[in-house]
């Protein structure tokens, strides 16, 4: 089905969003995309595209010829204990090594991609459930984030639930690596993953830890720099000069909300990326995801007769893949933080099955969303 001359209003201007305005600009829609931010600007952090991520910016007619400028190839990972001793290296997937690159990056590449492709980008306008602009769509895609305004429309309205884990994010002086594995050090009760952007420039942290004290959601709050060299001085070993290099550090209090059981109205509404299925970020999926629904959703419309037909077929193809890599992901919360003597054991296996995990991991990695069943 094509959509010439179909309006198509795409809620939200992030990494779903926008490869979702991509998506049904090039399926032929008149595709308008409304932000609420006043601009797109430098935001977020890293982001890991691993080879399913690359497997849908192909799809979407970006990154033919391998990463985009900046991108850092990964090594795999080099899992370490907070003394600084190497646990285990994990290789990277068969599929293909992941690329480390700045989200603000990539939401610029497809930015271009979709202005060029006609989309309408309409900054500091926020588009809501009953308003005459939503009722003007004929196809209205939700990518609002993990605080959607639209999954209670669509969905039933769910509370969040605080994992009692708070996560601390900052970028700093790069090495200038052109490839490097991440670093993760697992300890009790918390963990520490860094790893390069921008052509080794930066270098993105991520440190995690449990506490009650904090139920903030929004991963913009500012955070103490040297609190954080306090809770994390431990980690001194694997951090090294980071702890002493850190200015600005945010914190984000990491929530728990069920992958929607409702994607989709029935009619010309539907979810998408977090707005659909909140991930944690402890398989760094949340923007490949992202990027597989946008890539299914061009497909359903391409083959359905209808829009109601296609965001059925949508649903179908997606849900079951987002819960299982959801589940996967809430997982590692508690693996990375085991205490002994369950640590211990971990190690141990670790140790002599690094390639083994990665392996494991392959199913979530090798999955591409140009042929996916839908």
């Amino acid at each position: 089905m094509r959509l010439d001359r179909s309006r198509a209003l795409v809620v939200g201007g992030g990494i779903g969003g926008m490869a979702a305005a991509l998506a049904l600009a090039r399926a032929g829609a008149q595709v308008t995309l409304h932000e609420r931010a006043e601009a797109f600007g430098d935001v977020g952090a890293g982001l890991q595209v691993s080879a399913n991520g690359q497997a849908a910016l192909r799809s979407l007619g970006l990154c033919g010829d391998g990463p985009p400028a900046g991108a850092v190839l990964s090594e795999g990972t080099a899992i370490r204990a907070p003394s600084g001793r190497t646990v285990a290296r994990v290789p990277p997937p068969r599929s293909g090594a992941t690329w480390y690159i700045h989200r603000a990056d990539l939401l610029s590449l497809l930015t271009e991609a979709a202005t060029a492709a006609g989309v309408d980008m309409r900054m500091s306008s926020a588009v809501r459930p009953g308003s005459a602009t939503a009722g003007a769509a004929d196809l209205l895609v939700a990518a609002d984030g993990g605080l959607s305004d639209w999954r209670g429309a669509i969905d039933a309205r769910v509370r969040a639930q605080f994992t009692g884990q708070v996560a601390w994010r900052a970028l700093l002086p790069g090495r200038g690596e052109a490839r490097a594995p991440a670093v993760l050090a697992m300890g009790p009760g918390a963990h520490v993953v860094s790893y390069p952007l921008r052509d080794g420039s930066l270098r993105n942290l991520v440190a995690v830890e449990e506490r009650r004290d904090f139920t903030g959601e929004g991963w913009r709050q500012k955070g103490d720099p040297e609190v954080f060299r306090r809770r994390f001085a431990r980690f001194g070993a694997v951090l090294g000069h980071d702890l002493g290099a850190l200015r600005e550090v945010h914190l984000w209090g990491l929530h728990l909300r069920p992958v929607a059981a409702r994607w989709q109205d029935g009619k010309r509404a539907a979810l998408l990326g977090d707005a659909a299925h909140p991930t944690l970020p402890f398989l760094a999926q949340g923007a490949n995801l992202a990027l597989e629904d946008a890539v299914i959703l061009g497909r359903a419309l391409d083959l359905a007769g209808t829009i109601p037909e296609a965001l059925a077929r949508y649903e179908a193809a997606r849900r079951p893949r987002a819960e299982a890599v959801v589940r996967l992901a809430r997982g590692n919360a508690w693996r990375f933080h085991l205490r002994p003597p369950l640590s211990w054991g971990a190690q141990a296996v670790l140790a002599v099955g690094g390639g083994l995990l990665a392996r494991g991991l392959e199913r979530v990695y090798a999955y591409d969303p140009s042929e996916a069943p839908i």
